[in-house]
C-alpha cells in the first residue's frame, strides 16, 4: 500500500497507540486520533500537525461502547470516504487476584481490552471489504500468550485478542486485500503501568527487558503492509513462551518469584484503587512512562525482597 493513507489508531492518547499516530503522521498520513480523554488527543493532534499530518482529526469514542466507536467510524468516512489502515491499541490494566478485583474493574478490562477490538473490526471490516482492501492491526502482548501472577483480567483479555486474530483471518479469507495483523510486545515504557487498577500487595511496572513504544509503533506499521512480519516483539518474548509451553512445571514455579522481582515495583507505595479503568486518567496520559533503567529497578526490587525475608512486615 502506497500513497497518502487514512490511519486510525484507539488507543491514541497515549503510549504505543500514541507513538504509532505520531510515525503515522510523520509520513504524512491522514491521521485519526480515538480515544476517551478529548485533552490529552488534542495534544496528540498538535504533535501530529507539526509533524506533518496530512490532516488529524479526533474522534472522542470509548472502545468498549458499540454506539461511540461507530460514530467514530462514520466522522472517518464522511470526511475521507475510506480507511486504509486501522490500529487497534486502546487497553487498560487491571492488578489483583480474581477475589480482589471489583467485578466492575474486571469486567471492565475485558470489556476495553477485548470488546474494544470487537467492536473495532464489527464497524471497519465491512468498510475494508468493500474496499477489497486495507488492515486491521490488533495490538496483543507477551501475557496474552502465557500465565502470570494477579493479571487475570489482562491475561484473559489478551489471550482473546489472539484468538479474535485468528479468527478474523479466517473469515476474511476470500478478500485476501484485507490484511489482518497482530503484534505482541513484551515490556514497554508506556504509562499504563502508572494507570493500572491496583488491588494486590505491589504496583506494576515494564518487565525487563524494556523497548520504546516507538519500536512497537514501528512494527505495527510495518505490520499493516506485511501482516506476516508481526508477532513477538524481542526475543525474550519467545523464550518466556517457550517456557511456558515445553517446561510447564518449571515455568509455574519461577513464574511467581521471578514476576515479583522483573515486572513489579515493591519500593513504592502502593495506593489501591481502579487507577484509568473505569474513567480515563488524562494527568498520566503521556508517550513514555519514564521509568528509568529497568535493570537498577530490578536491582531495588531484589534489595526490597531481601530485606523483607530478613523483617517481614508486622
Amino acid at each position: 500500500m502506497s500513497g497518502v493513507r487514512v490511519v486510525l489508531v484507539t488507543g491514541a492518547s497515549s503510549g504505543i497507540g500514541e507513538a504509532v499516530v505520531r510515525q503515522a503522521a510523520g509520513r504524512g498520513d491522514h491521521v485519526v486520533l480515538v480515544g476517551r480523554a478529548v485533552g490529552a488527543l488534542d495534544r496528540v493532534a498538535l504533535a501530529c500537525e507539526g509533524l506533518g499530518a496530512a490532516s488529524v482529526l479526533v474522534a472522542q469514542a470509548d472502545v468498549s461502547d458499540d454506539a461511540q466507536v461507530a460514530s467514530a467510524v462514520a466522522a472517518v468516512l464522511a470526511r475521507h470516504g475510506r480507511l486504509d489502515v486501522v490500529v487497534s491499541c486502546a487497553g487498560v490494566v487491571a492488578y489483583g487476584r480474581i477475589p480482589d478485583v471489583p467485578v466492575e474493574v474486571f469486567d471492565q478490562v475485558l470489556a476495553t481490552n477485548l470488546n474494544g477490538p470487537v467492536n473495532l473490526a464489527r464497524h471497519v471490516l465491512p468498510v475494508l471489504r468493500d474496499q477489497r482492501e486495507g488492515s486491521l492491526v490488533l495490538v496483543g502482548s507477551l501475557i496474552g500468550h502465557i500465565a502470570v501472577p494477579d493479571m487475570a483480567a489482562y491475561v484473559l483479555s489478551k489471550w482473546g485478542v489472539r484468538a479474535l486474530v485468528r479468527q478474523l483471518r479466517v473469515d476474511n479469507r476470500d478478500r485476501p486485500g484485507v490484511r489482518i495483523g497482530y503484534v505482541a510486545p513484551g515490556g514497554v515504557d508506556t504509562p499504563i503501568y502508572r494507570q493500572a487498577a491496583t488491588y494486590g500487595d505491589s504496583v506494576g511496572r515494564p518487565p525487563f527487558p524494556v523497548d520504546p513504544p516507538e519500536r512497537v509503533a514501528d512494527r505495527v506499521l510495518t505490520v499493516a503492509d506485511h501482516p506476516w512480519r508481526g508477532g513477538q516483539v524481542g526475543l525474550s518474548n519467545d523464550v518466556i513462551r517457550f517456557g511456558f509451553t515445553v517446561l510447564p512445571w518449571a515455568y509455574d514455579r519461577l513464574v511467581g518469584p521471578l514476576f515479583k522481582v522483573v515486572a513489579q515495583d515493591l519500593v513504592s507505595p502502593v495506593v489501591r484503587g481502579p487507577g484509568n479503568v473505569l474513567a480515563p486518567r488524562e494527568e498520566l496520559d503521556r508517550l513514555r512512562g519514564d521509568y528509568g533503567n529497568a535493570l537498577l529497578g530490578v536491582g531495588a526490587n531484589l534489595v526490597e525482597a531481601v530485606r523483607r525475608r530478613v523483617a517481614p512486615p508486622a
